[in-house]
């Protein structure tokens, strides 16, 4: 009695097979629509696969932190003995010709790596031992009126000391005349140097503040609250400054991400000039769909050129490759986001009735309307 009256929620009601018709047309709909369904559930599959993005803005909250810079540039006609990276922030710290995890890669004039030796850092460049001979004096070299023992300087013994005790009274060194600079063959290096290019790259860390980092010729060194180059060693002045930026990056990569200078370059046709790139830095969080998070940064960039000598004139300004950055107060997250099972199977059978209901609307269109017009041209051979 029960199963008789379960009879009634029966909600697909069965015909009996002599009343239904099969016809040529059905059988064409029918196939067209099941390819339909089989396009449309792979898409699905596809979709499921795949990962949605999410970004999400809120203020940064985070202090104390360090932003890590990672730089890999070419300089195409400036050699690496020419070259001093300096970096500096509105918190007043200044870093004078970096050197920590900074590396130089000396290329010829066709931009191939003259030596198939390990890298130089930069600490290590113009730091060479001093070659003596018997006629050497060991001992206390002159420092050539910079001496000063209230900061620790009293003895030069080797051109690098020398420069330093000179940048620390704020003088200019010209290498030509020194005889630690010339038993080092410091001059001698410019000279060999002269027409090659440079590569640089490595990373460096600054404090978490708007400030700036340039590469330029010369030493650096502070004379009265000023951040000076010594152009000295360079009597011709003819600073070539093209560059390919290969990769510059604010903190560590992450899937997707998108460094708006990387590959960029830029050539130096009408004379002496500077490169100047304003980056406005967005700090940024992203978070995979494994839970891993990285704490990372993207930035926009505009950029402007600055002509500060055309060929044969003596430069106005310093030449150099400048990048000045400031960070944004709103900080991004990324994050990635998976589709739900439930949506997918919602999705497939959403297909499936979708299609199959459409697909019967036409093929009841078809079937009736070619009846109706064989009806017609029927009636008409009677008359």
């Amino acid at each position: 009695m029960l199963i008789s009256q379960l009879k009634k929620f029966d909600a697909y009601p069965k015909t009996v097979d002599d009343f239904r018709v099969k016809t040529y047309t059905g059988a064409i709909v029918s196939i067209i629509g099941g390819i339909f369904i089989l396009w449309l559930f792979f898409s699905q599959v596809t979709l499921y696969f795949s990962t949605d993005i999410h970004h999400e803005l809120f203020v940064d909250t985070t202090r104390g932190e360090k932003l890590k810079i990672n730089m890999d540039i070419t300089f195409h006609h400036l050699p690496c003995a020419y070259l001093s990276l300096d970096a500096m922030d509105v918190s007043g710290e200044h870093q004078f010709d970096v050197a920590h995890n900074i590396f130089k890669k000396r290329l010829s004039p066709t931009g191939q790596p003259i030596i198939e030796a390990p890298p130089i850092r930069e600490e290590e460049i113009n730091k060479r031992e001093a070659v003596r001979d018997n006629n050497d004096v060991v001992g206390c070299g002159s420092c050539y009126g910079a001496e000063d023992p209230t900061k620790g300087i009293t003895c030069c013994n080797t051109c690098e000391e020398v420069r330093v005790a000179y940048s620390k009274r704020g003088w200019g060194l010209d290498p030509s005349g020194i005889p630690q600079c010339i038993r080092e063959g410091f001059t001698k290096n410019l000279v060999e140097q002269n027409g090659e290019g440079c590569q640089v790259y490595g990373f460096i860390l600054v404090n978490k503040v708007a400030g700036n980092f340039h590469f330029a010729p010369g030493k650096s060194f502070q004379q009265h609250h000023m951040h000076v180059h010594d152009l000295q060693p360079f009597k011709d002045g003819a600073f070539n400054v093209s560059h390919t930026i290969n990769r510059l990056s604010f903190g560590n990569d992450f899937p997707g991400i998108k460094n708006p200078l990387d590959e960029v370059t830029k050539t130096e046709m009408a004379g002496v000039g500077m490169f100047q790139y304003f980056v406005k830095v967005v700090p940024t969080i992203y978070e995979g769909l494994n839970g891993n998070r990285i704490a990372t940064n993207q930035y926009s960039v505009t950029e402007h050129y600055r002509l500060l000598a055309k060929k044969g004139e003596e430069p106005s300004g310093l030449p150099g490759l400048f990048f000045m950055y400031d960070l944004s107060p709103i900080m991004m997250k990324v994050s990635e986001k998976g589709k739900s099972f439930a949506s997918f199977l919602t999705n497939v059978c959403a297909i499936i009735g979708g299609v199959f209901t459409v697909f019967g609307i036409f093929d009841s269109f078809i079937y009736y309307s070619t009846k109706n017009l064989q009806k017609k041209i029927d009636l008409g051979k009677t008359f």
